[in-house]
Order: C-alpha cells, then sequence, then structure tokens
C-alpha cells in the first residue's frame, strides 16, 4: 500500500482518539456503497440547480461522522464547496446568545474545496472569482487589462453576475459587500478586503462597527445566518464550483437542550431549512445532518418530538430490515458485517506497518481470529461499533510492535483482552441510557 507517512499518521492516531480523519479516508472505505452512492445521487440533483436534505442516523461509533468525511470528499472531487461543522453546549442551530452565529462562524471557517481541503478556503474562493471575471472581461472586450476603460468593463462584469442574487433575502447587501471586495482587491488595499472577509465570517457584532467600517447596515445574526448560506450557495455557482454542500454533526446536542421552548426553536429551525430545499427555495445547495437514533425518535426530546418533523421524516409502512429505502429522508447505518470489518482491520494493519517502517507481520488468520473474538463478545451483534473494534485493533497492533517478543494470539486469547469492558458498559456506567420511558 502507498500511502504517505503524513496521511498515515493521521488516520492512525485520529482513529486511535476516537475521531474520523479529514484526510486519507479513501484508504480505509469499507462498505458503505450504497449509502455513499444515494448520497452522490443528491449531488447530482445540486448541480443542476436543485436542493436536498438527508438525516444520518446511526448510535455512537457507528460511522456516521466517517460517512459524512467520506461524502466530503467525494463532492469536493466533483467541485463542490463544503463547509462543515460539528454542534457542541455552544454551537446549536437557533439561539438567543449567540449560539446559531457561532454554527454559522464555524461553518465558514471549514469552507474547503479540491485545493484548499482543509477549510480556510473563502479569500481564495473570491480571489479565484476575480480572476475569473478579469479573464472573461479581457476575452469578451479584447482590452488590455492595463487600459483605462478596462477596470470600468470588468466592475461593470462584476455588477452583473452578483445582481441574480438582489431578488434574495439579503442579497442586495451581499451583492454590495462582493463588489467592494473587488474593488479593495484591484486597489491592494488589503485591510478593507480584510473587513469584507471579516463581515462574511460573521465577525461584526453590531451594526454600527459594519456601517463604520463598511457602510452597510446589516449583520449575520443567530436569526438570519440560514440565509446567507442559501446567497453563498448560488454565488459559488456563479463562482464556477458545482454548488454549496452543508454537513452539519451531532445533532445530539439539540436532542440535550434542557429548555423546551429552545429545543423546540432549533427544531423548527431544522423545519425551515428542509422545507427549503425539498419545496425548491434554495437552489445548488445541499445539507445533511447526523444524529443518534434517540435523537431523532425520542418523542419527549427527539426531532419527532417536533410533530411537523415526525410527520415528515417517519419511516414508511414498506421499509424493513434488508429493504431500506435509501432515497428518504433519514438514512440508517446498518452495522458493517464482520468480512467488511475483516477487510478494514487488513488496511489499518497495513498502514500501521507503513507508519513505524516495518514488515506487517498480523497474519489473514489472526485478524479473523481478532474479529471472531470481538464479535463473540455478549451483545456484541447488537451493541459492537466500528470505533469500538477500531480502537482495540489500533491499541493491539501498538503493543504488539512495541514488545516484538508478543503473540498476537496469545494476546487476542487472553482473559483481559477477550472480556473488556466495552464502550456500552461505560455508557452505562456514565448514566448514559440512565433516562427511560416505562
Amino acid at each position: 500500500m502507498k500511502i504517505p507517512k503524513r496521511i498515515a499518521s493521521v488516520i492512525i492516531n485520529s482513529l486511535k482518539g476516537g475521531v474520523v480523519p479529514r484526510i486519507g479516508l479513501p484508504y480505509i472505505t469499507v462498505g458503505r456503497e450504497n449509502e455513499i452512492n444515494a448520497l452522490l445521487h443528491d449531488v447530482d440533483i445540486i448541480s443542476e440547480g436543485g436542493s436536498t436534505f438527508r438525516f444520518i442516523v446511526g448510535r455512537y461509533g457507528s460511522g456516521k461522522s466517517f460517512l459524512l468525511q467520506t461524502i466530503r470528499g467525494h463532492v469536493m472531487d466533483r467541485g463542490f464547496v463544503v463547509v462543515d461543522a460539528d454542534l457542541s453546549p455552544d454551537r446549536k442551530l437557533q439561539g438567543t446568545r449567540g449560539q446559531g452565529l457561532a454554527t454559522y462562524r464555524e461553518l465558514i471557517r471549514n469552507m474547503s474545496t479540491k485545493t484548499r481541503p482543509e477549510g480556510g478556503a473563502l479569500t481564495l474562493i473570491l480571489d479565484r472569482w476575480i480572476n475569473k471575471v478579469l479573464q472573461q472581461t479581457e476575452e469578451e472586450s479584447g482590452e488590455s487589462p492595463e487600459s483605462p476603460s478596462f477596470q470600468m468593463l470588468a466592475e461593470r462584469k462584476i455588477r452583473q453576475t452578483v445582481s441574480e442574487l438582489n431578488d434574495m433575502v439579503h442579497g442586495f447587501e451581499f451583492s454590495r459587500l462582493l463588489v467592494l471586495y473587488y474593488r479593495s482587491y484591484i486597489g491592494n488595499d488589503d485591510e478593507k478586503k480584510d473587513q469584507v472577509i471579516k463581515w462574511f465570517r460573521g465577525e461584526y457584532s453590531t451594526k454600527t462597527e459594519a456601517r463604520s467600517e463598511l457602510g452597510v447596515n446589516i449583520i449575520i445574526t443567530d436569526d438570519d445566518w440560514y440565509d446567507y448560506i442559501k446567497l453563498f450557495a448560488c454565488f459559488l455557482r456563479q463562482a464556477g464550483y458545482s454548488g454549496l454542500m452543508v454537513l452539519i454533526d451531532e445533532l445530539v446536542n439539540v436532542f440535550k437542550i434542557s429548555n423546551t421552548v429552545s429545543r423546540q426553536n432549533n427544531y423548527e429551525k431544522i423545519l425551515t431549512m428542509y422545507n427549503d430545499t425539498l419545496q425548491g427555495k434554495a437552489s445548488y445547495l445541499g445539507i445533511v445532518m447526523s444524529g443518534t437514533p434517540q435523537t431523532l425518535e425520542d418523542t419527549r426530546r427527539g426531532i419527532y418530538s417536533y410533530e411537523a418533523l415526525r410527520s415528515r421524516l417517519a419511516e414508511g409502512k414498506f421499509s424493513k430490515d434488508g429493504m431500506t429505502d435509501l432515497l428518504a429522508p433519514v438514512i440508517r447505518l446498518r452495522p458493517l458485517s464482520n468480512e467488511e470489518m475483516l477487510v478494514l482491520v487488513e488496511k489499518l494493519s497495513e498502514i500501521h506497518a507503513v507508519l513505524f517502517d516495518y514488515e506487517r507481520t498480523v497474519t489473514q488468520d489472526e485478524l479473523a481470529e481478532f474479529i471472531r473474538i470481538e464479535y463473540g463478545r455478549v451483545g456484541a451483534d447488537v451493541n459492537i461499533t466500528p470505533r469500538e473494534i477500531i480502537r482495540d485493533f489500533i491499541e493491539l497492533l501498538n503493543i504488539v510492535f512495541q514488545n516484538p517478543g508478543s503473540s498476537v494470539l496469545d494476546i487476542l486469547r487472553s482473559d483481559k483482552f477477550a472480556f473488556a469492558k466495552s464502550e456500552l458498559d461505560e455508557q452505562v456506567t456514565d448514566g448514559e441510557f440512565a433516562e427511560f420511558d416505562i
């Protein structure tokens, strides 16, 4: 396996820490072909001017975040811009103390393209767009960039391009700031460029500050940040990209909101986004959110507690095990099979060997024995997750590497490994499932 050590290090260290690596996923992607194909079908719709909304539902460690990051890589390869964020106690979809705006800021901070996959691509996108317009102006007008009339012609084309946004909510101000960025770019005014970027990132806290520095009487707020996501989607298409994909993980943090009104306000924001995308009120925009089954299905605090969403998202009468509708708004992750997990740990053993410069010593029989023992634990058929298996396996590889005299089979068959405490046990101990209905 030819894999750079830098990527191998990210993969091994991220997975050992229980998080999904942001690079190198093609080296370890196993299974999920049906789910990936269903989501990539959405991509074709988005690139033609449509919009889509999906929920990915699965238990902790089942691979939700992995699937999101896999899709992230696929759509960037297809010319999309991707923004992604994890919700948290300080980042929600709607709030009264800046929590919704904090999510917007995180999304824009993580704006990524194929050439800037690590995030922070906003400035690159704007500069690329301006250079594209300048090139088109030169080709269409025959004028040289040094010509006195060239800048006037270029600005006219800029205005024609962004005028299409004027009919959208807040589109006039958005367009005005794009023109201001162009003028700053042409005039080499880095300070003004930074101020415009600051506005697009939602970092102005008062209208007075924005008016003083930019001459605009509006700022991005908790209530309207989603309107600017829709504006970005349309602008990015004009700038030469296929569209915008929004990935939001950890919906459980909405489920955990204790205040009923605040929680319902967040679900109302989800409903607004869902309706906009499915009714064609947004263009070139895809939204994917992920959460646990409880986050979706709990009728007291989950998404299903909001009747307008429950009636839209509840499974139909014909879905059953083995016959899941992957074109429905909700994609429920099936567990990876034993065979798929065997392929995955084999890939990880090869990556581990590349990272630490040794010849792979774990045999196919030992890999099979590892999977057999993992799935042989009591309750593993329904409770064990890919995250737990991966962490166990990387720990096993680390121990064998650091102790050359140790035997893989001896470690696998030891009581300490075979009866190790599972993540499910820890969740029960920590009170993860302490609250339930009778």
